[in-house]
């Protein structure tokens, strides 16, 4: 605990955040809801439409658009479901930065309203977790390392090195801007 409040208070490090990642929750579902509305999950339920219907999911954010075991669309949910798709590879050299503040609005959006957003990908614990901490980064003011503990309350995560660099890199625009103030 002494290390989660040290890294709390400072910038943390790769290995700093990886040792978060580690710990907490090691298992995840299908889908889990890891914020209010806001759920994160894998390819097996993005294609079980009954399952999203069940759940009252009115938004899905595809992580991994157009890959082989991904291919969303508007089509495939019909008109009950908003889509949107992110191309993004689960390799550390993709920019996955560059779908932040897009993925992030779109989340925000729709729960601003009375939707339930399903941001998925292949397993549900990168390229879609890295979107979601990004979301909670940006909307709802929290740290990286807040994020991802909260996430972690409710699902096992882990974004590769290159999109732990990117969200370290958000972090640490916010925190510049707030002691800038």
């Amino acid at each position: 605990m002494e290390t989660v409040d040290r890294i709390l208070s400072e910038s943390p490090s790769i290995e700093e955040l990886e040792d978060i990642l580690h710990g907490g929750q090691l298992s995840c579902n299908h889908v889990d809801e890891v914020w209010p509305n806001l759920f994160l999950g894998d390819m097996y339920m993005s294609h079980d439409r009954y399952g999203l219907w069940r759940l009252g999911i009115t938004h899905v954010l595809n992580a991994a658009h157009g890959k082989m075991c991904c291919k969303g669309s508007d089509d495939f949910y019909g008109t009950t479901v908003k889509y949107y798709g992110v191309p993004a590879n689960d390799l550390p050299t993709f920019d996955i930065s560059s779908f932040f503040y897009p993925s992030a609005h779109y989340i925000h959006d729709a729960l601003s309203t009375t939707a339930k957003v399903f941001v998925h990908c292949a397993v549900g614990v990168s390229r879609s977790a890295a979107l979601v901490l990004a979301y909670l980064m940006i909307y709802c003011n929290y740290s990286l390392v807040d994020a991802i503990l909260k996430v972690k309350e409710r699902r096992w995560i882990f974004p590769n090195r290159g999109f732990l660099k990117q969200l370290m890199t958000l972090d640490n625009e916010f925190s510049y801007k707030l002691q800038s103030k």
